[in-house]
């Protein structure tokens, strides 16, 4: 992986991505300076648009821009902020390392984050409206295209970051699904219509073996709720290889969003130690 320092100013995708979020969102705030930007050399990155159920869903992809036999599939899922400069740099990462990798813009339907200046606005007035239905249809949809592009339907994981991360335990119920990475996402929650269960409830449901990696100094993730998930995943382990095969781990001192290299959250330690085995995790489960 090829990487550079650049100041948060111009850490902006160097291709157009009108339909996502260009620099960082006004609530993700403050941005390091030293924020990780990863280039372009060897790669390709692109704005593509797939129609899910009538509506038109922004995909960020990059891939290597040399390469022949079908590439291995991952899906990023976002935090909250949707596709911003960070995400877009994740996969980017990927592509580096011969991947295929999308970043679908989940939150298109319901409007920009962009537009919202604290995260409590984010969540009711986006995330809250974006079902988790809907969610996991974008991801077959960009599965399906992006096995129409040079991708290997075989070979697909997802990973995802915060709110994502409880979506890549969601996505690992699709049967297209071959292996999933989720960073510190919520385990436990209060149904709701829009998102009914969540990742404690579908533990038995597992069709790809998950990693999930949490902080365990996340006031938002309390540790007791990473033990629910432990539990769940021990119970479901008799009947269910996926969630036999499904892991945790949990970084001692570390809180929410260690990875997030542009905020002051970001740990380099277990950022760099959960990036080496998210890949290996996939090299593992045949994602590679």
């Amino acid at each position: 992986m090829q990487t550079s320092v650049a100041s948060a100013a111009s850490a902006v995708s160097a291709v157009s991505i009108s339909g996502l979020g260009v620099g960082f969102v006004t609530a993700s705030q403050p941005v390091l300076a030293a924020a990780i930007q990863t280039d372009f050399t060897g790669i390709e990155a692109s704005e593509q648009t797939i129609l899910v159920a009538g509506a038109k869903v922004p995909l960020y992809v990059a891939r290597p821009s040399k390469s022949s036999a079908p590439l291995p599939i991952i899906i990023v899922t976002s935090e909250i902020f949707g596709v911003h400069e960070h995400i877009a740099d994740v996969v980017r990462r990927f592509a580096k390392l011969g991947y295929l990798a999308i970043a679908p813009e989940f939150f298109a339907r319901a409007g920009d984050p962009n537009t919202f200046g604290t995260v409590a606005e984010i969540m009711s007035n986006i995330v809250a409206k974006t079902p988790d239905a809907e969610v996991m249809a974008d991801i077959k949809a960009a599965i399906a295209w992006a096995g129409a592009h040079g991708g290997d339907v075989k070979r697909v994981g997802v990973t995802g970051f915060c709110w994502g991360g409880r979506i890549t335990w969601l996505a690992a119920t699709l049967p297209e699904v071959r292996a999933g990475v989720a960073w510190y996402g919520r385990l436990v929650g209060v149904p709701t219509p829009n998102s009914p269960r969540n990742p404690v409830d579908i533990a038995a449901e597992l069709k790809a073996p998950v990693l999930g990696l949490y902080g365990g100094a996340d006031t938002g993730i309390p540790l007791d709720t990473v033990e629910k998930m432990r539990a769940a995943l021990t119970r479901a382990a008799a009947t269910n290889a996926a969630a036999k095969a499904s892991r945790i781990e949990v970084y001692p001192d570390t809180p929410h969003a260690f990875h997030a290299d542009y905020r002051e959250s970001y740990r380099a330690g277990p950022a760099t130690d959960g990036w080496a085995k998210c890949l290996a995790w996939f090299k593992q489960n045949g994602v590679a």
